[in-house]
């Protein structure tokens, strides 16, 4: 089982850098395969909203703008499942995690049920360092934007600073589970 980890945020040592380390781990406990993808080190900018409106991403299902988005949608096509991790920012997943889930929902949504996420499962993990506050809020918006994908949503994790070591079991759990069922 291919599994992308989609990492979003610029501190390599923070709370969001342990959830997705501590998805890694689960899923290589449990027999599958797994790469963390750290989306802060890509090349990845803002939906353009080309042309009028759509481009070609809503008939031909790819991105005109070119940098790295192209390598890691074909990547995402490839893979199984998905886990994405995110720091909360204002209640909402981080710029760089909503660069890419916008211009990956531009991409797939207008396939509807052909979309090359259809059926496939992903835990999304808010991490709110700071205030702690905005986890389920963000995790509203990555759980509407699984359904625009037709992605099925897994798990849906909040996790702060004081839920840290108990969520970090959480989602090492979840990661093992969604492993196990997709080697049924």
């Amino acid at each position: 089982m291919n599994i992308l980890v989609i990492s979003a945020s610029p501190n390599r040592d923070g709370l969001t850098a342990a959830c997705a380390a501590a998805a890694v781990e689960g899923m290589l406990q449990a027999g599958g395969s797994a790469e963390e993808i750290r989306l802060n080190d890509l090349q990845i900018g803002r939906c353009q909203a080309c042309d009028n409106g759509w481009g070609k991403c809503q008939n031909d299902h790819e991105c005109q703008t070119q940098d790295d988005f192209q390598s890691l949608h074909a990547r995402m096509r490839q893979a199984d499942a998905y886990v994405i991790v995110t720091p909360v920012y204002w209640g909402e997943p981080s710029e760089s995690a909503k660069a890419f889930l916008d211009r990956l929902r531009r991409c797939e949504a207008p396939r509807e049920n052909e979309s090359n996420l259809f059926g496939k499962p992903v835990i999304a993990v808010a991490a709110a360092g700071g205030s702690g506050n905005g986890t389920i809020t963000c995790l509203l918006s990555m759980e509407r934007w699984a359904q625009h994908v037709r992605a099925r949503v897994f798990d849906l994790l909040p996790v702060n600073r004081w839920s840290r070591e108990y969520k970090l079991v959480a989602i090492r759990a979840a990661a093992q589970a969604m492993v196990r069922e997709a080697i049924r």
